[in-house]
């Protein structure tokens, strides 16, 4: 028998229309998280050498360092709550754009900034309004990104085509870590410190008009455009954080759970591991970046066919694996990094990335089937960004402190376990959303809003 799109001409439009979609979304994605991992490496590698008053402590820069990088994950959860306001009522596609200019703009400023010894503590303080404003940007690109591709798919395979923007997190990880990479090693240690870190925030400029280019090439979901006529028309359909936490708050504590286990682990992997190759076992900066550069390809492979793996097996089996084999990375990747062994000590990377994709793959479809059109972008917003200030703002630092005082991994790799252990709680408590319509969502949340206000239902043609 042919397939759909095979035999239908309204199929293959559809097709193409969801792969352009896709397309939009995650190179939009990918300009955010360049720019966002671009401060994550950097903060590592130079800002904690140029932007702080110098220490004898090797670990004092980078846990101040790791600090305003944590500002960021502060404002993301602000930045989730206004984008998805005005994403519910404006559409995802106008907010995106937005979101895509305010993080080019303080990326590019964060590589014109004098250091401390050229103008003192103003160094930090404007890195950290900075970070702050591309942390509200970044806050508000997830859940956009991710309802662009998730209202538009097809029931049977949200879980495949929503993966693909998480997907592009990866991607924007792995070209600021190339830019880096490569500017590392074509200059001096000197010249690199002094001005070379510069051009990768500089070339921002470039990946922005690129990506706010392909976001102008699409559209809306028509599920959002039949909800907006109902926002704007009727008095008693109302959005917003208020009212997703009001009729839908175990969805987002569901969500925050969920994102937990996942945004440590991530973060101890791709930046907390460069710390501890470098510093506690002094590794070379070059060679941890080429190896990162090997994770990120990896990671940014598996994680669409996990994604399709969700929809033939369900969310929460999946979710439930990644939770569980998180729990035990720290104690298997750590001894393997002290073997000083770059095959090993990439196989531990990959090894950690594949387990975040265990969690992350499914995270667009599970966190969109939560709640319906009207209040989905403040409701997936919320869920996923309020966790990252207790979660993956503060696993580098929490790290590099837990490592500084015991002078061992374990009690980093013991960290690990009890987020885990933190985030399984959440997934028992999934119900499982494998193949389900928006629109059933939609309309049990209308028949229910009904019920409450007596109104009448509007009739649609």
């Amino acid at each position: 028998m042919a397939s759909a799109t095979a035999s239908d001409p309204a199929g293959d439009v559809k097709q193409s229309s969801l792969r352009r979609v896709v397309t939009a979304s995650m190179a939009g994605t990918v300009v955010e998280w360049y720019e966002f991992f671009l401060y994550a490496t950097a903060a590592t590698l130079v800002f904690n050498l140029i932007m702080f008053p110098p220490s004898d402590d090797p670990y004092a820069p980078i846990i101040q360092a790791f600090v305003t990088y944590a500002v960021g994950f502060v404002a993301r959860p602000l930045g989730g709550i206004v984008f998805g306001h005005f994403g519910d009522k404006y559409g995802r596609k106008r907010l995106l754009q937005v979101a895509i200019i305010l993080v080019g703009v303080a990326t590019f400023l964060m590589g014109c900034l004098p250091t401390f010894d050229q103008i003192g503590y103003w160094a930090p303080a404007l890195l950290v309004m900075l970070r702050f404003a591309q942390g509200f940007a970044v806050g508000g690109e997830w859940g956009g990104g991710v309802l662009l591709v998730a209202e538009h798919s097809p029931n049977h395979s949200r879980g495949f085509w929503a993966s693909f923007p998480q997907a592009a997190v990866p991607i924007g990880n792995l070209i600021a870590t190339v830019v880096l990479l490569v500017l590392n090693s074509a200059l001096s240690p000197e010249a690199f410190l002094a001005w070379g870190w510069r051009v990768g925030f500089w070339l921002s400029v470039v990946i922005v008009a690129v990506g706010y280019y392909v976001r102008t090439r699409i559209t809306d979901a028509p599920i959002f455009l039949e909800v907006q006529k109902q926002v704007q028309t009727e008095e008693h359909v109302r959005y917003g954080v208020l009212e997703v936490l009001r009729r839908y708050p175990r969805g987002v504590f569901t969500a925050m759970g969920l994102r937990f286990a996942e945004n440590i682990m991530y973060y101890l992997v791709v930046t907390f591991s460069i710390t501890y190759l470098a510093v506690a076992l002094e590794m070379n900066t070059a060679e941890i970046l080429s190896w990162l550069v090997i994770a990120h390809i990896v990671h940014m492979v598996v994680i669409p066919p996990i994604g399709a793996l969700t929809d033939r097996i369900g969310r929460k089996p999946v979710y439930f694996a990644g939770t569980l084999l998180a729990a035990a990375w720290g104690f298997i990747a750590f001894p393997m990094f002290d073997t000083r062994s770059p095959v090993v000590i990439i196989l531990a990377i990959c090894l950690g990335l594949v387990i975040h994709a265990l969690m992350y793959a499914p995270q667009p479809a599970i966190m969109s089937e939560m709640f319906p059109t009207r209040m989905r972008y403040s409701g997936v917003s919320l869920g996923y960004q309020v966790t990252s200030i207790v979660a993956g703002s503060l696993a580098p630092i929490i790290a590099t402190a837990l490592l500084r005082e015991f002078g061992t991994w374990i009690p980093v790799a013991i960290y690990l376990a009890i987020a885990a252990a933190i985030t399984m709680v959440a997934v028992i408590s999934l119900r499982e959303t494998k193949g389900s319509s928006l629109h059933d969502l939609d309309r049990v949340d209308q028949e229910r809003l009904l019920a409450e206000t007596g109104a009448e239902p509007q009739k649609t043609t």
